[in-house]
């Protein structure tokens, strides 16, 4: 099974436990917590918004950046409160091996497709530009004045 996990221990037993980001998240939390930081506390330190630390605490994934700055973000809350910073991001991938990626077809679609709005956005605002300079120099009747 490649879904990330922990095993967990008592006295007389052992048993794998799947974690996922929201565990993940929890776990963070609970960390901070203990040591009396809040959010906004770990935000200050750290620079990274606060928006952004309630994300990760809630495991929150579709709300974080790419996974460079999120690793590098771990990395930092964990320094601010005392962790390794190697131990909680070996906690992360753990957690983050159990998430299959996009493939490349997937994300040269969502490339593509963010071009195109971006490329629409741009061609609007460029027609009512010179829709307006056209207007304002007298070469086209206002609206305003019908």
């Amino acid at each position: 099974m490649t879904a990330g996990g922990c095993w967990k221990s008592s006295s007389r037993l052992a048993i794998w436990v799947p974690v996922d980001h929201v565990e993940f998240g929890k776990y963070l939390s609970q960390q901070r917590e203990l040591r009396g930081l809040s959010r906004d506390d770990v935000a200050r330190e750290t620079k990274i918004p606060p928006t952004l630390i309630a994300a990760l605490e809630a495991g929150q994934v579709e709300r974080l950046p790419s996974r460079i700055f999120v690793v590098n973000y771990i990395k930092a809350y964990a320094s601010v409160i005392g962790m390794s910073p190697e131990e909680a991001v070996l906690r992360y991938e753990e957690v983050d091996k159990s998430v299959p990626a996009p493939s490349p077809v997937q994300l040269e679609q969502e490339r593509r497709k963010r071009a195109y709005v971006g490329l629409s956005v741009l061609v609007v605002a460029l027609l009512l530009g010179v829709y307006l300079f056209l207007v304002l120099s007298g070469k086209l009747p206002s609206p305003l004045t019908r």
